[in-house]
């Protein structure tokens, strides 16, 4: 290792090599550490800078990731002593420098919450706005640990690696920014309530373009989960149920397009890894996975509704949920309905009687992604009832007789939920 270059097996097997900026032994830890680069440099004059354990008795082996706060510090030390140097001092003040201090163009970037440091460092290099992401992250630590806030920023090229960090450290995000949680389990009407309250759209605009046929049709070429199961002329809203809950930042003059969009973008990004699954009919499990959201409290109870639900589809029983009437009439689930709404026909109503064997035309909520991978991995169960207590606690039946039992239990004790 103590030649100028060195070669080490990437995680595919195959060698390649870096060039050495300096090794050092550390006799606390006793371990060999190693300051390194790849020896690539782009349009723009970017360059990667790696620190990492390794082996000096095997020149091939792999690389060991730094973990320990311990380690990094013992990294910042070293850094620290020998940026007396002049060739190190020299890349290191290249490294921190701005990308490009002639374009002060801004750029828009986007921090969530619980977003770390070495996302960050990703975010921004992905932007060009950085030179090297391990750098950043020794730099954050030499500042003093910066404590990086969420948020949007605008930034530009023209900013060295110490400003853009001093700018996420306070928190300096944009005037105009605007922070929105939408909740698992909410109705796409009240996430146009919370469009309309933080930014300069209005509910109204929200509802009339997530209803415009041409823009829905734009958005089904645009997304592999939405089809034309949303179009049904029935369907209240077509975009409810796939409108990822999480909390999002945006501009509050952002259109409500680009704020549809960002939610879309997130769903799809959580349904990826299911798609090969989900493909076929994804419109049956995100209306599965709305209705388990409201009726479940986990996801152990979530897969045993959504195999119960599946076992009366099977023998072509409605599904009788209750939350599905609620949608239909437009009802909050804290209001009593009687049975005029239960036994009233309506697409979305699993409790009228022309719903044996039939799924809701549409979802009824946004709904989590644990119920979400409840609904594509149902428990198998032999049961065909449920009923939940005041606790939430959920019991299970396989016959009317014992379901109808179980409920005269949960009223005479008091722990009937209604």
């Amino acid at each position: 290792m103590e030649k100028n270059q060195f070669t080490v097996l990437n995680d595919d097997g195959v060698e390649k090599t870096f060039d050495v900026l300096f090794t050092f032994d550390n006799d606390e830890t006793k371990k060999s550490y190693v300051i390194y680069t790849d020896n690539t440099v782009d349009g723009n004059g970017n360059v990667e800078v790696y620190a990492s354990i390794y082996d000096p008795k095997d020149p091939h082996s792999k690389l060991e990731e730094i973990k320990t706060e311990k380690e990094w510090k013992i990294i910042e030390t070293i850094l620290s002593s020998i940026q007396e140097e002049i060739g190190l001092a020299f890349l290191y003040s290249y490294m921190i420098s701005p990308t490009d201090i002639n374009n002060n163009t801004p750029i828009e970037i986007e921090i969530k919450e619980g977003t770390s440091t070495k996302q960050i460092s990703n975010i921004l290099k992905d932007k060009k706005l950085i030179r090297s992401k391990y750098v950043f992250l020794i730099e954050t630590k030499l500042m003093g640990n910066k404590n990086l806030k969420a948020g949007t920023y605008s930034l530009n090229k023209s900013m060295s690696m110490n400003e853009i960090i001093d700018i996420i450290d306070g928190g300096k995000v944009n005037s105009n920014d605007v922070t929105i949680t939408f909740k698992e389990g909410q109705r796409l009407v009240k996430y146009a309530e919370l469009v309309d309250k933080y930014t300069d759209n209005s509910k109204e605009d929200f509802i009339g373009i997530s209803r415009d046929t041409n823009y829905l049709k734009e958005l089904i070429n645009k997304y592999w989960f939405l089809t034309d199961d949303i179009l049904k002329k029935d369907i209240y809203y077509p975009l409810e149920g796939y409108l990822y809950p999480d909390t999002y930042n945006f501009n509050k003059n952002d259109s409500v397009e680009t704020i549809i969009e960002k939610l879309l973008d997130e769903e799809e990004q959580k349904l990826n890894k299911y798609k090969s699954t989900i493909i076929k009919k994804p419109h049956y499990y995100i209306t599965m996975a709305s209705i388990i959201e409201i009726e479940g409290t986990n996801l152990e109870n979530r897969k045993m509704i959504a195999g119960i639900f599946e076992n009366r589809l099977k023998a072509n029983m409605n599904l009788g949920s209750d939350v599905t009437t609620y949608y239909a009439f437009n009802k909050d689930l804290s209001e009593s309905l009687d049975s005029y709404y239960f036994n009233t026909k309506n697409p979305y109503n699993t409790r009228a009687s022309d719903m044996g064997g039939k799924m809701p035309i549409g979802p009824i909520c946004n709904p989590s992604l644990v119920s979400i991978e409840a609904s594509i991995n149902p428990t198998n169960n032999n049961y065909y009832f449920f009923v939940a207590d005041k606790n939430r606690k959920i019991y299970y039946t396989r016959t009317q007789e014992e379901h109808n039992r179980k409920i005269a239990e949960l009223k005479a004790s008091g722990d009937w939920l209604w």
